[in-house]
């Protein structure tokens, strides 16, 4: 373990205290202090389905399961492991409402900080850095679950109000890891989908700055706009800053095609993988910055013929990373089966009370990822079709017109009445079994995706 760990940018390279090239790569902890409903099962978005279990069943037993579920989820076991497997870098997504509360603005909770340091620290003992990333911002930052938004609205970029909030969290949070040197850095927001790309831009120099203020020493990890697929946006460069791509592949997410083949009617092979990945990366290589990919990664199906492809897909963009110098953190650790390094096993309590129920949002498209966006094909198909002829040159921002109905159709208008049941799912529940449900999360009680650690250790 390195006697100077602090992490700095070099030109192109990360590097630490004593000069050494630091490649960061490894894995992002999607699920845990910033929930996600494919990752462990429940439906629609984190804040209205606990809004829905807490009234289900009262204070008390909402308090114990969420807080056994934090510390069951990631503890000594997970960080050893990675170590053991060579990972040196776990990227954490959190959701603000662990710091903050809507009806208390600018109120910081510092009782948010005990688990994300309870984490830091069992990643820094076993030579793992951290880079903290605010997946969920207050008004949501981009249009889908993942950062706790009802809608289908990135309210964020409407309000100033939101704004300044987040500049607050952000200076809360580099007052409380200034110095601390296995902190690789902080990531500010995650995946920002500003339409207008008006604010984005301006709101990165205002965080920089007022981060810098306090902490001039830490990374900043700054993704792009549109997701983190667009650089375009940045005017400046600014020192010590990585500019982090996200670089998921069309066949590798939900109702992808044949690989090499075709996903809808675009054809995909390394080539394209590779000119993809060029393309989104290109501004790192005008300023001479390290390339660093944030998340990417296929979602498996299940099915042998058709994850067989998918490990091809992942192993062509791992040599494009590896040609390249790049660094990563894939998405992610751990999840109830379909995309973890590790997943939490079929005979637990948990995946015994809820697979029928995950089956069942599966089978409606109730789930943005990892769902082909039918659903019922005989119900949503008509319908796709009827907007298309009638709202032929209609393309929403940020995905087009078929993002934008599954979104609407499915992972709202089918996803939030899942999550009734979900809360309901948990009512009678004893002390004693809500934790066993909650214990299911434990490194223990997960079985690792062998293929998928090794293609990572060849990373």
């Amino acid at each position: 373990m390195t006697k100077n760990p602090l992490l700095r940018v070099e030109g192109t390279k990360i590097v630490d205290g004593d000069g050494n090239n630091v490649i960061l790569r490894g894995v992002a902890l999607g699920g845990w202090m910033n929930m996600e409903n494919f990752i462990s099962g429940y439906s629609a978005n984190e804040t209205f389905m606990k809004t829905l279990v807490l009234k289900a069943i009262g204070q008390e037993k909402f308090d114990l399961f969420f807080e056994a579920f934090l510390n069951a989820f990631f503890d000594d076991a997970d960080a050893q492991y990675l170590a053991s497997i060579g990972m040196n870098c776990v990227r954490i997504p959190v959701n603000y409402r662990h710091f903050e509360d809507d009806a208390k603005p600018f109120i910081f909770k510092e009782e948010g900080f005990r688990h994300l340091d309870r984490v830091i620290d069992l990643l820094a003992k076993h030579g793992i850095y951290s880079v903290i990333d605010l997946h969920s911002l207050p008004g949501s930052q981009n249009h889908h679950w993942h950062s706790d938004n009802r809608t289908n609205v990135a309210a964020f970029w409407d309000h100033p109000h939101f704004q300044d909030r987040v500049v607050e969290i952000w200076k809360k949070f580099a007052a409380h890891y200034k110095g601390n040197p296995w902190v690789g850095g902080y990531n500010p927001m995650n995946e920002p989908a500003d339409e207008s790309r008006k604010v984005v831009g301006p709101l990165y120099s205002r965080l920089v700055h007022e981060i810098r203020a306090i902490d001039p020493d830490h990374i900043l990890f700054l993704d792009g706009n549109t997701y983190s697929t667009e650089m375009d946006i940045f005017d400046e460069v600014f020192e010590n800053t990585v500019y982090a791509a996200h670089d998921y592949a069309a066949p590798g997410l939900g109702g992808g095609g044949d690989y090499p083949g075709f996903t809808g009617d675009k054809y995909f092979d390394k080539n394209t993988i590779r000119e993809q990945y060029l393309k989104r990366t290109e501004y790192c290589r005008k300023t001479n910055t390290p390339r660093w990919v944030g998340e990417f990664g296929p979602i498996y199906s299940g099915n042998e013929q058709k994850d067989v492809m998918l490990r091809q897909l992942l192993e062509d963009q791992m040599d494009i990373f590896r040609e390249d110098g790049a660094g990563w953190t894939i998405w992610m650790y751990k999840d109830i089966g379909r995309q973890g390094v590790v997943s939490v096993k079929k005979d637990t309590p948990y995946r015994k009370k809820f697979d029928a129920f995950v089956a069942k949002k599966f089978r409606l498209g109730a789930d943005h990822w990892g769902s082909d966006g039918y659903g019922i094909k005989e119900v949503t198909e008509p319908f796709y079709k009827m907007m298309e002829n009638e709202f032929p040159a209609y393309t929403p921002y940020p995905w087009g017109q078929f993002d934008w109905i599954r979104t609407l159709i499915l992972n709202l208008t089918v996803g939030q009445p899942m999550a009734f049941e979900y809360a309901e799912m948990l009512v009678g529940l004893t002390n004693e079994e809500l934790v066993d449900l909650a214990n299911s999360f434990k490194f223990e009680n997960c079985e690792i995706r062998t293929s998928l650690v090794e293609q990572m250790q060849r990373g």
